[in-house]
């Protein structure tokens, strides 16, 4: 049972991660098209660096699944769990509102032979203050696949994730 908490929160913590964002126009510099995601959730962090987007906050976006997922990212989680992101996520600003949406998140965790792929769609973020940083609201993300081990469903928590664009 623990190990499938574990995988249900690993594979919501990556979703999280890749749904966070954040807003570059008149908040400082340039971004260079790169995003860095951290999550800590129930003991378990998912982490990367320089994945690729297509283009800089606020025009609306997508974030390059090969740049998160290895061979070609560094996506790494603790915990015995690994991680993949199933789709390239797409994302638009609101910089009056301070606040950004994902269309869906795929993603799938693995930990030892249990699988559990879960989607995550209409995700809504908050800038925090005028950085370039975006935090999570709740969201529940939905089982479409995976082991009976599997919860049907997983929850992130208000400002459980977060990612920054540079």
């Amino acid at each position: 049972m623990m190990h499938r908490a574990k995988l249900a929160v690993a594979a919501l913590a990556l979703a999280a991660t890749v749904g966070s964002v954040t807003s570059a126009a008149a908040l400082g510099p340039a971004a260079g098209q790169q995003a860095d995601g951290v999550i800590v959730v129930s003991g378990n962090t998912c982490t990367w660096t320089d994945a690729r987007t297509s283009a800089n906050p606020p025009s609306a976006l997508t974030v390059d699944r090969t740049s998160i997922n290895k061979p070609g990212g560094n996506l790494a989680c603790n915990g015995g769990i690994t991680a993949t992101l199933n789709n390239n996520p797409a994302f638009t600003f609101d910089d009056a509102a301070a606040t950004a949406r994902t269309d869906l998140i795929d993603i799938t965790g693995q930990q030892s032979f249990v699988s559990c792929r879960y989607k995550a769609s209409n995700l809504v973020w908050d800038r925090d203050g005028t950085t370039r940083k975006y935090v999570n609201r709740a969201f529940t993300a939905t089982k479409v696949s995976g082991s009976f081990l599997c919860p049907g469903s997983v929850t992130t928590a208000a400002g459980g994730a977060s990612m920054l664009f540079h």
